[in-house]
């Protein structure tokens, strides 16, 4: 699944041990936009994040799973980020990697005598 909404708050990182060894966690706080916006905690495990991305009031696409899972009887809900990308906030677009402007200008083509063609010779 995948959702575009603003960074809201960034909660402080979790870690401990488990049986599989030393882990992280960062939750984040995601508004989404619209008519009725919902604020939705996501999880982002270990290291694999960008989190020069993470700055409150960024316009983030995050791609995440939900999962479910009992214990006790109570049901518990995750929604974990995969993939996090940065949105441009101008006018969507994705952001151009050329340093040098574009020009729509025409291509200035030289004539020499030889090859000039009068407008009588054009087939249209």
């Amino acid at each position: 699944m995948q959702i575009t909404a603003r960074l809201v708050m960034i909660l402080p990182e979790q870690g401990g041990n488990g049986k599989n060894g030393p882990w992280k966690k960062q939750d984040i706080i995601v508004e989404t936009e619209g008519q009725y916006p919902k604020k939705i905690c996501i999880s982002l495990w270990g290291e694999k994040h960008d989190r020069n991305l993470l700055k409150a009031g960024a316009k983030l696409t995050v791609s995440f799973d939900i999962e479910s899972r009992e214990f006790n009887g109570k049901w518990y809900t995750d929604v974990k980020a995969w993939k996090i990308d940065g949105v441009n906030e101008g006018d969507g677009a994705v952001p151009s990697y050329s340093s040098e402007p574009t020009s729509c200008a025409p291509p200035v083509f030289e004539s020499n005598s030889e090859s000039v063609i009068s407008n009588d010779d054009c087939p249209f």
